[in-house]
């Protein structure tokens, strides 16, 4: 009488929340950004940078993928919790995730400076905020990619690929892979870094079964960034 029931959360996690027509929209549309942005990357590094502009322009592009995932999933008539994580019940539930969240951050922090995160991460440091106004910006942005990019990346392609392959490793993987290469103007050393950290949050959003404490580190991290020295 106990295996029905123990097998409900693996039918429930192989179970798509949108189309497969959807998913193959959402790499295609995703891969043309993330193209966009490596051959744009390679101009503004020999040239004048308005940051703002980016800062602006990459908020959008977040918001703009989110928006497409939410609606695939509508559409099909799952529910969009699914993807964004469900409600935190209490406030002890919430300080739970954010203690994973701040944990698993940690372990993500060490994880890159035993890489020498800082020693080969040149490439964007064009991006990098100068003055107040571009700080207050930088913050809204990692707010939004810590959101975002979780959705999308851990919420959405992960379970989409887990329920496609019908197989837990292979979906951490691939989206795993799709989020460094949606990374890959950074250069290919860091793309490959971001998509170990991928790997890294997709097991978290795994094991929690839930996007919420990946969006909270997620967030932490790049907000931090604003507090390295970069030289």
């Amino acid at each position: 009488m106990a295996s029905p029931v123990l097998s409900k959360p693996a039918a429930v996690e192989h179970r798509p929340v949108a189309s497969p027509w959807h998913t193959l929209f959402i790499v295609v549309v995703q891969a043309t950004l993330s193209y966009r942005a490596m051959m744009h990357a390679s101009e503004m590094q020999n040239g004048s940078v308005d940051r703002i502009q980016i800062y602006t322009r990459t908020i959008f592009f977040e918001w703009l993928m989110f928006g497409l995932v939410i609606l695939g999933v509508y559409l099909h008539g799952a529910s969009i919790l699914t993807v964004v994580g469900d409600r935190w019940r209490s406030l002890g539930h919430a300080l739970q995730h954010l203690g994973i969240g701040v944990l698993f951050l940690i372990a993500t922090v060490t994880f890159t400076s035993i890489l020498g995160e800082h020693a080969h991460g040149d490439s964007t440091q064009y991006l990098m905020p100068q003055g107040h106004t571009e700080r207050w910006m930088w913050i809204v942005l990692s707010i939004s990619a810590g959101f975002c990019e979780e959705a999308l990346f851990r919420g959405y392609l992960q379970r989409q690929f887990i329920a496609l392959t019908k197989n837990v490793p292979a979906g951490i993987v691939l989206s795993a892979a799709a989020f460094g290469a949606a990374h890959a103007y950074q250069g290919s050393r860091q793309a490959i870094q971001i998509g170990v950290l991928g790997l890294m949050g997709g097991v978290l959003a795994h094991l929690c079964k839930n996007v919420r404490p990946g969006m909270i580190a997620h967030a932490l991290q790049d907000t931090m960034a604003i507090f390295v020295p970069h030289s």
